[in-house]
C-alpha cells in the first residue's frame, strides 16, 4: 500500500465530468400528485367536472366558471410519513415530519350585465397557488452483502484508468476510493485495482433524506356560457426545489484486510427549476344531473440548476483518510409530458355529488436537455424504460345542512414499461384513500382532508457490469392533514 499518514484531506474543486442528470430525474419531476383545497383532497381530487374550487386550476381550469361570488382560500397541511425498507433480509423502519402550505388563492366573479340566458353570464379571473408534489422523504436501510460491495464498482469504472488520472476522470466515484485508499492499483498492473473488502461479508448502511416539493402558481381566466359550458385556461408558472442528502457506509466486521474498519460516502444534491406551461378546459353540464369535463395540459418547459457533491472518508485500526467535497454545478432543461384528463360527475339534487377523472400521462415523453445537444443516451433510456400511465380518482361529497361528509380514492399508475418493471410490485404505483368534513355558511367555510398514501419503490445503491445486485424494497406510507379556511363574498 502507498504510504500511510495519519490523517489525509484532499480538496477538490470540480466540474462534474460525467453528468448527474438521469431518467430518475426526469421521472421525479413529470409526476405529479395535486395538493390544493382539502375539500378537494378529501374527495380523492376528482374535480375535473365540478369545478368551484380553486384546486380546479391546476386540473380543469373551466372549473372557475362555475364560481357565482368571489372566494380566498388558504390551505396549510402537514405530512407524517413513514417508510419501511427491506434490504439483504433485514428491514428498517423511518419517520418524517412536515408542515406545508398546499394552497392559497383568490377567485374574483365579475357578472355579465343584462346577461341573456342563452348567452355569457359570467367571467372569473384567479391568481395564486397550488402544491402539485413533495419530496420529504426518509429512507433507512441495512444488512450483511456476502456477494458484492460498492467498492467493486469503482473498480470497473476506474479500469484503464492510470492512478495519476482517477481522481480527475471520476471525482465523485472511484476518484474518492482512490484517494482514501479503499481501491489501490493491482500490483505491476497501474490500470487495474484490488479493493480493501475482496471476500466481502460487510455491513452495509444507508440513509436518504429528502426534502423539497413542486408548486404551482396559476394564473387563470374563465366563463360561464348559458349555464351549460364552461370554459377555462390556465397560465401555470412552476417552481421545483428538491435537496437530496444520502450517506452510504460499509463496515468490516470480518477481518477480510488487514486493519480496515469501514468507509463513508456522503452525497449531496440539490436542484431548482423555474418552468412554465398552459392548461386548457371545458365542462358542459348536460342536464341537472350529468356534467362532463375535458382538460389538456401542455408540457412544462424547466429551466434547471444542479448543485451536487461528494466525500469520502476510510477508518483503518492506524489512520483515518478524508477526502474533502468534490462539487460541481449544472444547467440544463426539462420538459415533461403533456396531460389529457376525461372527467364525469353525477349531482343528487341538493345533496350529493360522484365524481371521478381518467388522467393519461406518457412518460416516456419526457426529455432532457442542453446547449451541447448530448442528453441522447439519456433520452432514449426514458423513451425505453417509461412508458403511458393511467391515473384514475373518484370523489363523492353528501351534504347534511351546513355539513358536507366527503370521501375520496385515487390510483396513480406505474411509469414503467414492461420490460423495465422492478422486481417485487415496487413499480411506484401509488394509492391515495381520502376522507373529509366542511362547514360552510353564507360567507365563512372551513374544511378538514385526510389522506393515507402508500405506494412501494425500488431502490439499488450502485450496479455492476459482471454480476446482479440486490436493491432496497421501500414502502413508502403518508399521512396528510389538511385544513382550508375559505371566505366568500360579493364584490
Amino acid at each position: 500500500m502507498r504510504k500511510l499518514i495519519l490523517v489525509l484531506t484532499v480538496g477538490v474543486l470540480c466540474t462534474f465530468l460525467s453528468k448527474a442528470q438521469t431518467d430518475v430525474d426526469a421521472l421525479r419531476y413529470s409526476q405529479m400528485f395535486p395538493g390544493g383545497t382539502a375539500r378537494s383532497m378529501a374527495m380523492g381530487d376528482a374535480f375535473g367536472a365540478l369545478g368551484g374550487d380553486f384546486s380546479c386550476l391546476s386540473m380543469n381550469p373551466a372549473g372557475i366558471g362555475l364560481f357565482r361570488k368571489n372566494e380566498f382560500t388558504f390551505t396549510p397541511s402537514i405530512l407524517d410519513m413513514r417508510t419501511s425498507s427491506t434490504y439483504l433480509g433485514q428491514t428498517s423502519d423511518a419517520a418524517k415530519y412536515n408542515f406545508n402550505i398546499s394552497n392559497i388563492g383568490y377567485v374574483s366573479n365579475h357578472l355579465v350585465r343584462g346577461a341573456n340566458p342563452e348567452g355569457w353570464q359570467n367571467w372569473n379571473f384567479g391568481i395564486g397557488y397550488n402544491r402539485t408534489n413533495s419530496f420529504n422523504t426518509n429512507v433507512n436501510f441495512t444488512g450483511v452483502n456476502n456477494s458484492n460491495s460498492l467498492l467493486d464498482y469503482f473498480i470497473q469504472q476506474g479500469s484503464g484508468t492510470t492512478p495519476g488520472n482517477i481522481e480527475n476522470t471520476y471525482p465523485f466515484d472511484a476518484g474518492l476510493a482512490y484517494a482514501t485508499y479503499l481501491i489501490n492499483p493491482k500490483g505491476n498492473d497501474s490500470t487495474n485495482y484490488l479493493s480493501v473488502l475482496p471476500n466481502h461479508g460487510e455491513i452495509q448502511k444507508m440513509n436518504i433524506n429528502t426534502t423539497g416539493s413542486m408548486g404551482e402558481m396559476v394564473i387563470s381566466l374563465g366563463g360561464n356560457f348559458a349555464n351549460k359550458l364552461y370554459f377555462g385556461a390556465t397560465l401555470g408558472i412552476d417552481f421545483l426545489n428538491y435537496n437530496e442528502n444520502s450517506m452510504y457506509s460499509e463496515t468490516n466486521d470480518h477481518a477480510t484486510y488487514p486493519d480496515f474498519k469501514e468507509f463513508d460516502l456522503n452525497r449531496t444534491l440539490n436542484t431548482t427549476g423555474t418552468g412554465v406551461n398552459l392548461k386548457m378546459g371545458m365542462i358542459y353540464r348536460a342536464n341537472n344531473f350529468i356534467r362532463f369535463g375535458l382538460a389538456v395540459h401542455t408540457p412544462t418547459f424547466y429551466s434547471m440548476h444542479d448543485d451536487y457533491s461528494a466525500s469520502m472518508t476510510s477508518k483503518f485500526d492506524t489512520a483515518t483518510y478524508s477526502m474533502q467535497p468534490s462539487t460541481g454545478s449544472f444547467d440544463y432543461n426539462l420538459t415533461t409530458p403533456l396531460r389529457v384528463i376525461g372527467s364525469i360527475a353525477f349531482i343528487v339534487g341538493q345533496h350529493g355529488v360522484i365524481s371521478g377523472d381518467y388522467e393519461f400521462v406518457d412518460y416516456s415523453s419526457a426529455m432532457l436537455s442542453d446547449n451541447a445537444n448530448d442528453f441522447s443516451d439519456v433520452n432514449q433510456t426514458i423513451l425505453t424504460k417509461y412508458n403511458g400511465a393511467s391515473n384514475i380518482r373518484l370523489g363523492t361529497e353528501w351534504k347534511f345542512g351546513g355539513i358536507s361528509l366527503r370521501a375520496g380514492y385515487a390510483l396513480y399508475g406505474s411509469p414503467f414499461s414492461s420490460n423495465a418493471t422492478p422486481p417485487n410490485s415496487a413499480n411506484m404505483t401509488t394509492t391515495n384513500y381520502s376522507i373529509g368534513l366542511g362547514v360552510r355558511d353564507r360567507e365563512l367555510s372551513l374544511d378538514f382532508g385526510y389522506v393515507y398514501s402508500i405506494s412501494k419503490q425500488y431502490y439499488l445503491p450502485y450496479s455492476l457490469s459482471d454480476q446482479p445486485v440486490q436493491g432496497s424494497i421501500n414502502t413508502f406510507q403518508n399521512n396528510i392533514f389538511v385544513m382550508t379556511i375559505g371566505y366568500r363574498f360579493r364584490g
